[in-house]
């Protein structure tokens, strides 16, 4: 059991190994309907949902009383939204070489400009014993912030793309994602307890969203096998790629801190890890709304991100935490 939880650290990694077997196995059911409602219909409901859930999550008192450490959550900001992107735009001359590589860079610059987790985020900071408030502050900021930024830095490319109509992104993610947070946050005052009383059982509608989400979009993958289309060549760049951007991220943060910044440790793991972080969660939902059914290849360099850096800062947290015995 122990080498299990070692092996995936979050059991929503093995929801999606199953939820991708299923789409490679059994594509066809994507097609299937529940009362009436197609696996689209419900991912859209979930969408919402999953939002509105986050605005209800803000607490605004924690988050005035944080804006003090203001250094540390602007560091963390440009990492997530401005060095991010600007490494994932080093991957463009693959498409001057070659123009099949377009979607392949488009998919890595997507994962660049996610914001970062929260709950996951939250749980490695505690774990290392870092400063927690300042993890939940910049994870709730980098959503907010992500909702216009991501899709702003990926409207720079898909312009370029005919398939892909920009305003129509941008009125898609008002109505499902901004309107349901705007939302949440105003009913927050009236529905924010009954929500913390309940919010194990109901965190789990985000996870039922994403598994959908993946299984749905794969399952479109395999039927046109656009794998193939993409090659398994490209396949090991993306892995090569995405894994080097976190290392590239991960140490260059500890050499600014160690020779400029000189922040408490605590501080310091809270960068580290919030800094390095690429949410599956705003990635799966959002890139429904971007990219509609053909987001199966745009989700799997944020998959193998995903997978790759709990995996590493679950190791991460457990040596701060013993350092700071």
């Amino acid at each position: 059991m122990l080498l299990f939880k070692k092996l995936i650290p979050d059991p929503l990694i093995l929801y999606l190994i199953i939820a991708l077997l299923l789409a490679y196995l059994l594509p066809e059911l994507s097609n299937i309907e529940f009362v009436g409602l197609g696996l689209d219909n419900i991912i859209d409901i979930g969408v919402l949902i999953v939002f509105f859930f986050y605005g209800l999550k803000l607490k605004w008192n924690e988050v005035f009383n944080d804006l003090l450490n203001w250094k540390l959550h602007v560091r963390i900001q440009l990492i997530t939204f401005l060095l991010f992107p600007l490494l994932g735009l080093l991957f463009y001359p693959l498409v001057i070489l070659n123009e099949e590589f377009y979607v392949l860079f488009l998919a890595i610059f997507y994962l660049c400009c996610l914001p970062s987790t929260v709950s996951s985020s939250v749980v490695m900071v505690s774990l290392a014993k870092g400063n927690v408030t300042s993890a939940i502050f910049n994870a709730s900021l980098s959503g907010l912030l992500g909702i216009l930024l991501t899709p702003l830095w990926l409207s720079l490319f898909v312009k370029q793309n005919g398939d892909i109509d920009s305003s129509s992104i941008f009125l898609s993610l008002i109505l499902n994602v901004v309107l349901p947070v705007i939302l949440g946050a105003f009913l927050q005052p009236f529905l924010g307890k009954l929500y913390e009383k309940y919010k194990k059982t109901l965190s789990n509608v985000d996870k039922f969203t994403i598994v959908l989400i993946v299984y749905t979009s794969f399952s479109h993958t395999f039927q046109d096998n656009l794998f193939g289309k993409v090659g398994y060549s490209n396949l090991i760049i993306t892995i090569i790629g995405v894994i080097t951007l976190f290392f590239i991220v991960f140490y260059l943060i500890q050499f600014l801190n160690n020779r400029f910044w000189k922040f408490a440790k605590s501080d310091f793991i809270t960068i580290q890890f919030c800094g390095t972080k690429k949410s599956l969660v705003h990635g799966s939902v959002m890139g429904s709304v971007m990219f509609g059914s053909d987001i199966g290849v745009f989700l799997l360099p944020i998959m193998i991100y995903h997978t790759f850096q709990l995996l590493f800062i679950s190791y991460k947290s457990t040596q701060y935490a013993k350092e700071l015995e």
